[in-house]
């Protein structure tokens, strides 16, 4: 198995199968994630498919879902989009 490291280029990583949000921007501006085959989940720009890929581990990514689940990051939100009050 390749061992797959941060800032890889996303379309580099083959035999995947990414994924978006029903929550996604019908424009096109998601995050996309693809579980990896050695139990990694990556993560990528919708809008730039070819540009890097982060690389979490299965503990790092359930500590985020369960702190966004938790309502830990809805200071990001501001109605209904991300970014900072204006």
């Amino acid at each position: 198995m390749q061992q797959v490291t941060n800032g890889v280029p996303a379309d580099q990583l083959v035999g995947i199968a990414w994924r978006k949000s029903g929550f996604s921007n019908p424009n096109g501006e998601c995050v996309e994630v693809a579980g990896l085959p050695g139990g990694d989940i990556a993560m990528r720009n919708s809008r730039d498919p070819g540009g890097p890929a982060l690389i979490y581990t299965q503990a790092e990514i359930t500590a985020f879902l369960l702190g966004a689940k938790d309502g830990q990051f809805d200071d990001l939100i501001v109605n209904g989009s991300a970014g900072k009050p204006g």
